[in-house]
């Protein structure tokens, strides 16, 4: 029995090593697979990930060609439709690199399409390449172009640091010459006044101590009356005689005052506040004084006194010394004043 026992299983068929075989096979198919996968999915994660740098790098270069060119205005429309084709690039890469991440965690059956997908966005990086290299011969081109002006702005600085300077000393010396020019006329001021001081003591020692002659201030006053009568302007004769007196006085003066020292004598005609009658020779006070002051002048210069000596002036009832209403005060503004100025 135990030999036909044996008998049987030497003629039955033993399938075991064969699924053996059979399931080894698979189970290397399925690793390598598996494997390859894996291989894919790194290689897809590199890719992507130098492809954030790529990204990073072109948008650290796009914010600096940005800064740039706001320095350079003459070229801003060029390379603003490079940064147009860049941002456009880098929309489509940012796109397909969205893609590619979803098409990584979801791998599997697409992994050869993967493999074209990441053949064609290796080939848009070079071209990104070559673009960001044409950027940066812009970037080269601005940065020279900055450097040619900073140093046009330091040669204009250093001019209006020179200017600057050549201003300070011209103002020091304007300065010094105002300062020189002021001393200059002080000292011609008191010249005037020293002889003014002597013509009018020469005046008050030939006119002699007389109630209607007077020094007021700078000026020497004479009553009208000494030389017109009321609402006149013709010289009486005793006015010409005390007239000759002052105009001897005047061409003394002339001749001992140096003749670069500027001085004239005005003569100033005043009147009282009353109004002139109708129908006489004078419209207005106005017209009185001045025709006074006038008349005195051209007495004076008959006497030998110089024309560009003297000035004439009428300033009518508007400068009144006393401005009381009596037949005192009236007379006291009815006035021929002579003052010793600069011209």
């Amino acid at each position: 029995m135990t030999l036909a026992r044996a008998r049987r299983g030497e003629s039955g068929m033993n399938y075991w090593p064969g699924f053996v075989d059979a399931l080894s096979t698979l189970i290397l198919g399925i690793i390598f697979l598996l494997t390859v996968f894996v291989v894919v999915q790194f290689y897809l994660q590199q890719e992507v990930a130098g492809k954030d740098t790529a990204l990073n790098r072109l948008n650290a270069q796009i914010a600096q060609l940005t800064e740039l060119l706001g320095l350079e205005k003459s070229s801003k429309a060029g390379v603003e439709d490079q940064l147009a084709q860049l941002r456009a690039t880098l929309a489509v890469a940012e796109s397909e690199r969205d893609r590619l991440k979803s098409a990584a965690d979801s791998a599997g059956a697409g992994v050869a399409a993967a493999q074209g997908k990441v053949s064609e966005l290796a080939g848009q990086i070079e071209s990104e390449k070559k673009i960001s290299a044409r950027a940066l011969a812009q970037v080269e081109v601005l940065n020279q172009q900055i450097a040619a002006l900073r140093r046009q702005l330091a040669a204009i600085e250093q001019t209006l640091d020179a200017s600057e300077k050549k201003d300070k000393e011209s103002q020091a010396r304007i300065t010094e010459l105002g300062q020189r020019l002021n001393l200059a006329l002080a000292e011609r001021v008191n010249e005037l006044k020293r002889y003014r001081s002597d013509f009018f003591g020469k005046l008050r020692e030939i006119l002699g101590n007389r109630a209607d002659v007077r020094i007021v201030g700078d000026r020497f006053v004479l009553q009208s009356e000494v030389f017109f009568d009321t609402a006149r302007a013709d010289l009486k004769p005793e006015g010409r005689v005390e007239l000759d007196k002052v105009a001897g006085a005047l061409v003394e003066l002339e001749k001992q005052i140096p003749p670069d020292l500027a001085w004239v004598l005005r003569v100033d005609g005043h009147t009282d506040v009353r109004q002139l009658s109708l129908g006489g020779a004078f419209k207005s006070n106005w017209d009185l004084s001045s025709a006074r002051a006038i008349a005195v002048v051209q007495y004076l210069i008959s006497k030998g006194v110089s024309p560009q000596r003297l000035v004439a002036a009428g300033f009518g009832e508007f400068q009144p010394i006393d401005l009381g209403k009596t037949e005192e005060a009236y007379q006291r503004n009815r006035r021929i004043e002579f003052k010793l100025t600069e011209r």
